[in-house]
């Protein structure tokens, strides 16, 4: 399928729209917890695993799937225009603004995307002389990523070691 046809420019958009419908709805999940509603929780939960359903086959589709080894180089791009470009743009016009909201999570943001480049860039140097399989631990306050074991302190936000979750 030509990139720039008008199916190819459909799937993008339904993928982006697919995607942000699965992240958004895991967040009403949380609230619905929060507030005490385990049926509608459970509800966002379901929608949002069928999103993410539409979501993978949009991708596949559009050939967004590709080896191990050219995913990782696909992410670290991604990562590290995120941290080189996207998020150092919206920093600053974040401070202009004045949102000081804003501008502190995207600089959380902004810092462990340098991160999860370089965690993507390891993955790819061990590609092929994989060893012991490990867990990562997520902060859930900015999401700073570490392997193996979570830290006394996040080093992106200072949240003590109970903020982060493992992710198997």
């Amino acid at each position: 399928m030509a990139q720039d046809s008008k199916t190819m420019a459909n799937l993008q958009e339904a993928f982006a729209g697919e995607s942000q419908a699965n992240r958004k709805y895991l967040a009403f999940a949380k609230q619905a917890d929060a507030d005490g509603f385990a049926q509608a929780a459970k509800l966002f939960r379901a929608a949002s695993e069928a999103e993410t359903v539409h979501a993978h086959s949009h991708l596949k589709v559009m050939g967004g799937i590709n080896s191990t080894k050219e995913n990782l180089l696909e992410a670290i791009a991604g990562e590290t225009h995120e941290f080189k470009s996207m998020y150092p743009q919206m920093i600053t016009e974040a401070e202009k603004e004045g949102n000081a909201q804003a501008v502190r999570t995207f600089k959380f943001a902004n810092e462990v995307e340098k991160v999860h480049a370089g965690l993507y860039t390891k993955a790819l140097e061990a590609l092929g002389q994989e060893g012991p399989v490990f867990d990562y631990f997520v902060c859930s306050i900015c999401g700073h990523t570490v392997e193996k074991a979570a830290p006394e302190k996040c080093v992106v936000c200072g949240a003590g070691s109970k903020a982060f979750f493992q992710v198997s």
